[in-house]
């Protein structure tokens, strides 16, 4: 049951990862009503592009090079779970990443689990152009079991 629950866990958080990183894709989210305030925080020039690449200056966040994901605590091994957990990811111009709880799951395992595994994760920083600046990205780990 716990790897099970464990690859359940890993897919979740991956496809949210996916999602956020995509402006263009449909959340998806089992809480909705939790994603509606996100669309406010998120403001975009108008672009215009005919035909050409977008280019590097244009890269919207620091890219996972390393993201290991959260396993499910053996104290909750067993045990049905539909729960996630928000946080922030600041990941500065020298790739060195600091991780803030937005919001905690329900239970004080995950979200333990989930602090963890993403102060692990790697990234190259976000670009401007072909510097490196400071930079941060929002993940989402949803951990269910069935």
């Amino acid at each position: 049951m716990l790897m099970r629950s464990g690859w359940l866990a890993v897919i979740g958080a991956a496809m949210l990862l996916w999602a956020g990183q995509s402006l263009a894709a449909e959340d998806r989210a089992t809480h909705r009503s939790d994603h509606d305030a996100d669309s406010a925080d998120v403001v975009l020039p108008e672009v215009h592009v005919h035909g050409l690449p977008l280019n590097k200056d244009q890269q919207s966040g620091p890219v996972p090079i390393y993201t290991p994901w959260p396993a499910i605590p053996s104290t909750l091994d067993g045990k049905e779970l539909d729960d996630w957990m928000k946080a922030r990811m600041l990941v500065s111009k020298d790739a060195q990443v600091t991780v803030v709880v937005l919001e905690p799951a329900k239970h004080r395992e995950l979200t333990g689990a989930g602090l963890s595994a993403l102060k692990q994760w790697k990234f190259d920083p976000q670009l401007k152009g072909e510097e490196p600046v400071d930079g941060e990205l929002t993940v989402r780990i949803h951990f269910r079991t069935q």
